[in-house]
This record gives structure tokens, C-alpha cells and sequence, in this order.
């Protein structure tokens, strides 16, 4: 993956995702930021994404409807087979068991406990750009 070129922000919190677009813009990070505050909507997104563009995917945990966890395994099964995505866990929690289940699920690349700051958008997208 040369480069990331959309992020989407998944968080039924509009105040977080507010503060994370800020934190991404610092970032630097010049491409799409598309920004989904329900689970479902979030799942019905990602099942319709062009996800051959680069792509880093920040989902936070706890959300009505469904959680986070259950929004990443619905998509395991076609996820995996794109390799241009990223999907980071973004969540209040600093529980070692949501760490545990989160390492659980193989399309998860990491957990990053919020806020989100500069370091932790521009640390998975870099990781990625080495790994591929």
C-alpha cells in the first residue's frame, strides 16, 4: 500500500469524531475522511466501500445496535481478502479483556485507547506502508 488515501471514523460520539477529523487534519493526512456515527450504517458503508482504495478504519467500541467488535467480525470474512485495509479499534475502554477480544478478531491491526492524537493516526498508516 503506497499510501492511505481514505479513513473512515466509525463513533455514535459526534464530539469524538469531531476532535479525531481535527487530529487526522494535523496529521497531515490529505485524502478522504468519511465519518459514520451508527454501527449499522457503519456495516452497510463498509459492505458497499470501494475498499481497493487505501483505507484505514477507526471503530470504536461501544455503540447502541451493535458494538464495534460485532461490526468487525461481520466484515472479517470480506475484509481479509482486501488488503488495502486497516481496521484499528478506537475506543474509551482500557480494558485488558475488550484488548484480548480485539486481538481475537484477525482483521483488527490494533487497539488505540481514545483520544486520538497525531502519533496514533500517522502509527498504523506507516505500519502499513512497511508491511505491504
Amino acid at each position: 500500500m503506497p499510501f492511505v488515501e481514505r479513513i473512515i471514523l466509525i463513533d455514535d460520539n459526534e464530539s469524538d469524531n469531531a476532535y479525531h477529523k481535527i487530529m487526522i487534519d494535523r496529521a497531515g493526512f490529505k485524502g478522504d475522511i468519511v465519518v459514520l456515527e451508527d454501527s449499522v450504517e457503519a456495516l452497510r458503508y463498509l459492505e458497499e466501500a470501494d475498499l481497493d482504495k487505501p483505507t484505514c478504519i477507526f471503530l470504536d467500541i461501544n455503540m447502541p445496535m451493535m458494538d464495534g467488535f460485532e461490526v468487525a467480525e461481520r466484515v472479517t470474512p470480506w475484509l481479509a481478502s482486501k488488503p488495502v485495509a486497516i481496521l484499528m479499534m478506537l475506543t474509551s475502554s482500557s480494558s485488558e479483556a475488550d484488548r484480548r477480544r480485539a486481538r481475537e478478531i484477525p482483521v483488527i491491526r490494533g487497539f488505540i485507547t481514545k483520544p486520538l492524537t497525531v502519533e496514533a493516526v500517522q502509527d498504523p498508516i506507516a505500519k502499513a506502508i512497511v508491511s505491504t
